[in-house]
Protein backbone atom coordinates (compact mmCIF):
# COMPACT_ATOMS: atom_id res chain seq x y z
CA UNK A 1 0.00 0.00 0.00
CA UNK A 2 1.22 3.75 -1.01
CA UNK A 3 0.03 6.59 1.01
CA UNK A 4 -0.34 10.12 -0.17
CA UNK A 5 -0.64 13.23 2.09
CA UNK A 6 -2.02 16.43 1.26
CA UNK A 7 -0.73 18.97 3.74
CA UNK A 8 -0.99 22.87 4.05
CA UNK A 9 -0.73 24.59 6.79
CA UNK A 10 -3.09 27.30 5.79
CA UNK A 11 -6.53 26.86 5.24
CA UNK A 12 -9.18 27.12 1.88
CA UNK A 13 -6.09 25.62 -0.96
CA UNK A 14 -8.21 22.99 -1.56
CA UNK A 15 -7.11 19.94 0.22
CA UNK A 16 -10.09 18.14 0.84
CA UNK A 17 -10.88 18.94 -3.30
CA UNK A 18 -7.62 16.82 -4.50
CA UNK A 19 -8.25 14.71 -1.79
CA UNK A 20 -11.23 13.01 -3.06
CA UNK A 21 -11.16 13.62 -6.49
CA UNK A 22 -7.95 11.78 -6.48
CA UNK A 23 -9.58 9.17 -4.22
CA UNK A 24 -11.99 8.58 -7.36
CA UNK A 25 -9.40 8.75 -9.79
CA UNK A 26 -7.17 5.88 -7.92
CA UNK A 27 -10.55 3.96 -7.80
CA UNK A 28 -11.50 4.48 -11.59
CA UNK A 29 -7.57 3.60 -12.12
CA UNK A 30 -8.59 -0.02 -10.47
CA UNK A 31 -7.10 0.43 -6.76
CA UNK A 32 -8.32 0.33 -3.42
CA UNK A 33 -8.76 4.01 -1.73
CA UNK A 34 -9.58 5.03 1.54
CA UNK A 35 -9.13 8.68 2.45
CA UNK A 36 -8.47 9.09 6.20
CA UNK A 37 -9.61 12.60 7.57
CA UNK A 38 -7.31 13.82 10.04
CA UNK A 39 -9.28 17.46 9.88
CA UNK A 40 -11.67 18.56 13.20
CA UNK A 41 -13.62 20.22 10.33
CA UNK A 42 -14.44 16.59 8.82
CA UNK A 43 -14.85 18.54 4.99
CA UNK A 44 -13.64 15.21 3.58
CA UNK A 45 -15.95 12.86 6.06
CA UNK A 46 -19.53 15.57 5.21
CA UNK A 47 -18.67 15.14 1.47
CA UNK A 48 -18.94 11.61 2.42
CA UNK A 49 -22.10 12.01 3.93
CA UNK A 50 -23.53 13.50 1.10
CA UNK A 51 -22.25 11.19 -1.30
CA UNK A 52 -24.63 8.63 -2.78
CA UNK A 53 -21.88 5.85 -3.66
CA UNK A 54 -20.41 4.20 -1.36
CA UNK A 55 -16.93 4.27 -2.59
CA UNK A 56 -13.91 5.53 -1.38
CA UNK A 57 -14.35 5.11 1.99
CA UNK A 58 -13.88 8.47 4.13
CA UNK A 59 -12.91 8.02 7.80
CA UNK A 60 -12.37 10.67 10.12
CA UNK A 61 -10.04 9.57 12.64
CA UNK A 62 -7.65 11.58 15.36
CA UNK A 63 -3.63 11.58 14.67
CA UNK A 64 -2.44 9.48 17.38
CA UNK A 65 -4.78 6.55 15.40
CA UNK A 66 -3.21 7.35 12.42
CA UNK A 67 -0.40 4.38 12.36
CA UNK A 68 -2.84 1.97 13.79
CA UNK A 69 -5.32 2.61 10.74
CA UNK A 70 -2.74 2.52 8.05
CA UNK A 71 -1.91 -0.61 8.48
CA UNK A 72 -5.30 -2.10 9.09
CA UNK A 73 -5.94 -0.38 5.49
CA UNK A 74 -3.17 -2.13 4.64
CA UNK A 75 -4.13 -5.27 6.04
CA UNK A 76 -7.30 -5.40 4.12
CA UNK A 77 -5.78 -4.80 0.73
CA UNK A 78 -6.19 -1.31 0.36
CA UNK A 79 -3.71 -0.10 -2.59
CA UNK A 80 -4.17 3.81 -1.61
CA UNK A 81 -4.44 6.07 1.59
CA UNK A 82 -4.76 9.54 0.80
CA UNK A 83 -4.29 11.53 4.46
CA UNK A 84 -6.22 15.15 4.34
CA UNK A 85 -4.44 16.77 7.19
CA UNK A 86 -5.74 20.17 8.91
CA UNK A 87 -4.18 23.66 8.39
CA UNK A 88 -2.18 24.87 11.29
CA UNK A 89 -1.82 21.71 13.29
CA UNK A 90 2.04 21.16 12.70
CA UNK A 91 2.03 18.06 14.98
CA UNK A 92 -0.53 16.53 12.92
CA UNK A 93 1.39 17.45 9.35
CA UNK A 94 4.61 15.95 11.12
CA UNK A 95 2.48 12.46 12.00
CA UNK A 96 0.70 12.78 8.49
CA UNK A 97 4.60 13.39 6.44
CA UNK A 98 6.15 11.06 8.62
CA UNK A 99 3.62 8.31 7.13
CA UNK A 100 3.71 9.16 3.61
CA UNK A 101 5.23 7.86 0.66
CA UNK A 102 4.37 11.24 -1.49
CA UNK A 103 3.25 14.74 0.05
CA UNK A 104 1.27 17.12 -2.04
CA UNK A 105 1.26 20.80 -1.26
CA UNK A 106 -1.67 22.88 -2.54
CA UNK A 107 -1.07 26.25 -2.50
CA UNK A 108 -2.82 29.40 -3.89
CA UNK A 109 -0.62 32.08 -5.88
CA UNK A 110 -1.21 34.13 -3.66
CA UNK A 111 1.57 36.15 -1.29
CA UNK A 112 0.47 34.41 2.26
CA UNK A 113 -0.15 31.64 0.72
CA UNK A 114 3.73 30.99 -0.39
CA UNK A 115 4.48 32.14 3.43
CA UNK A 116 2.03 29.15 4.64
CA UNK A 117 3.93 27.04 1.62
CA UNK A 118 7.38 27.90 2.81
CA UNK A 119 6.53 26.47 6.51
CA UNK A 120 4.90 23.62 4.80
CA UNK A 121 8.32 22.71 3.00
CA UNK A 122 10.22 23.44 5.87
CA UNK A 123 7.90 20.74 7.90
CA UNK A 124 8.07 18.36 5.34
CA UNK A 125 11.49 17.94 4.51
CA UNK A 126 12.18 17.17 8.20
CA UNK A 127 11.57 13.46 6.98
CA UNK A 128 12.93 14.04 3.79
CA UNK A 129 10.29 12.69 1.95
CA UNK A 130 9.38 13.47 -1.71
CA UNK A 131 6.77 16.64 -2.15
CA UNK A 132 6.04 18.92 -4.66
CA UNK A 133 3.41 22.06 -4.39
CA UNK A 134 0.53 21.98 -6.53
CA UNK A 135 -0.90 25.25 -7.51
CA UNK A 136 -4.42 25.61 -7.27
CA UNK A 137 -7.37 28.12 -7.85
CA UNK A 138 -5.37 29.45 -10.40
CA UNK A 139 -6.53 32.25 -12.83
CA UNK A 140 -6.74 31.65 -16.20
CA UNK A 141 -4.19 34.68 -16.69
CA UNK A 142 -2.24 36.91 -13.79
CA UNK A 143 1.34 37.47 -13.16
CA UNK A 144 0.68 35.73 -9.99
CA UNK A 145 1.22 32.42 -11.12
CA UNK A 146 4.94 32.78 -12.68
CA UNK A 147 5.88 34.76 -9.60
CA UNK A 148 4.52 31.76 -7.49
CA UNK A 149 6.41 29.43 -9.74
CA UNK A 150 9.31 31.66 -9.32
CA UNK A 151 9.30 31.33 -5.55
CA UNK A 152 9.33 27.91 -5.70
CA UNK A 153 11.90 27.56 -7.84
CA UNK A 154 14.18 29.52 -5.70
CA UNK A 155 13.25 27.23 -2.75
CA UNK A 156 15.04 24.38 -4.49
CA UNK A 157 11.42 22.70 -4.37
CA UNK A 158 9.46 20.46 -6.88
CA UNK A 159 6.41 21.85 -8.25
CA UNK A 160 3.68 19.64 -10.15
CA UNK A 161 3.23 20.40 -13.98
CA UNK A 162 -0.40 20.28 -13.47
CA UNK A 163 -2.28 23.83 -12.47
CA UNK A 164 -5.67 23.37 -10.50
CA UNK A 165 -7.72 26.66 -11.97
CA UNK A 166 -10.48 28.37 -9.84
CA UNK A 167 -13.31 26.25 -11.75
CA UNK A 168 -17.05 26.17 -10.92
CA UNK A 169 -16.63 22.40 -11.46
CA UNK A 170 -14.45 21.69 -8.33
CA UNK A 171 -17.02 23.81 -6.20
CA UNK A 172 -20.34 22.55 -7.21
CA UNK A 173 -19.35 18.57 -7.43
CA UNK A 174 -18.27 19.32 -3.12
CA UNK A 175 -21.73 20.53 -2.51
CA UNK A 176 -23.28 17.21 -4.51
CA UNK A 177 -20.39 14.32 -2.94
CA UNK A 178 -18.97 14.29 -6.06
CA UNK A 179 -15.64 15.14 -7.68
CA UNK A 180 -15.02 17.24 -10.83
CA UNK A 181 -14.54 14.94 -12.75
CA UNK A 182 -17.95 12.99 -11.88
CA UNK A 183 -19.29 16.08 -12.24
CA UNK A 184 -18.13 17.77 -15.65
CA UNK A 185 -16.63 13.95 -16.73
CA UNK A 186 -15.37 16.19 -20.16
CA UNK A 187 -14.35 19.14 -18.31
CA UNK A 188 -11.66 21.16 -17.66
CA UNK A 189 -11.32 20.15 -14.25
CA UNK A 190 -11.62 16.38 -15.15
CA UNK A 191 -8.36 16.70 -17.35
CA UNK A 192 -6.69 18.68 -14.63
CA UNK A 193 -7.81 15.87 -12.24
CA UNK A 194 -6.24 13.16 -14.67
CA UNK A 195 -3.32 15.24 -15.62
CA UNK A 196 -2.13 15.26 -11.64
CA UNK A 197 -3.55 11.66 -10.89
CA UNK A 198 -1.12 10.30 -13.09
CA UNK A 199 1.55 12.74 -12.24
CA UNK A 200 0.85 11.16 -8.62
CA UNK A 201 1.09 8.07 -9.64
CA UNK A 202 4.99 8.69 -11.14
CA UNK A 203 5.92 9.02 -7.59
CA UNK A 204 3.93 6.67 -5.82
CA UNK A 205 3.55 3.55 -8.15
CA UNK A 206 6.81 4.23 -10.48
CA UNK A 207 7.22 0.87 -11.80
CA UNK A 208 3.29 0.89 -13.13
CA UNK A 209 3.39 4.21 -14.84
CA UNK A 210 4.18 4.12 -19.02
CA UNK A 211 6.00 7.41 -19.63
CA UNK A 212 3.80 8.28 -22.03
CA UNK A 213 1.20 8.88 -19.85
CA UNK A 214 2.77 11.58 -17.85
CA UNK A 215 2.48 15.05 -17.78
CA UNK A 216 6.44 16.22 -17.64
CA UNK A 217 7.20 19.18 -15.03
CA UNK A 218 7.82 22.00 -17.66
CA UNK A 219 10.74 24.48 -17.37
CA UNK A 220 9.89 27.15 -15.04
CA UNK A 221 11.01 30.86 -16.30
CA UNK A 222 10.69 34.16 -14.78
CA UNK A 223 8.70 35.23 -17.49
CA UNK A 224 5.07 36.88 -16.62
CA UNK A 225 1.77 36.97 -18.36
Amino acid sequence: MKTLAIISQKGGVGKTTLATALAVAAEKDGKIVAVFDLDPQASATFWKDTREADTPAVVAIPPSRLQHVLKAAEDTGCDLAIIDAPPFAKDIAFEAAQRADFILIPTRPAVLDVMAMTKTLELVGHYNKPAAVVLTFCPIQGREIADTELAVKQLNAEIAPVRIHNRVAYSRAQQTGLTAQEFETDGKAAEEIKQLYAYACMHLFPTKIEATNVVRPAKLTASRS
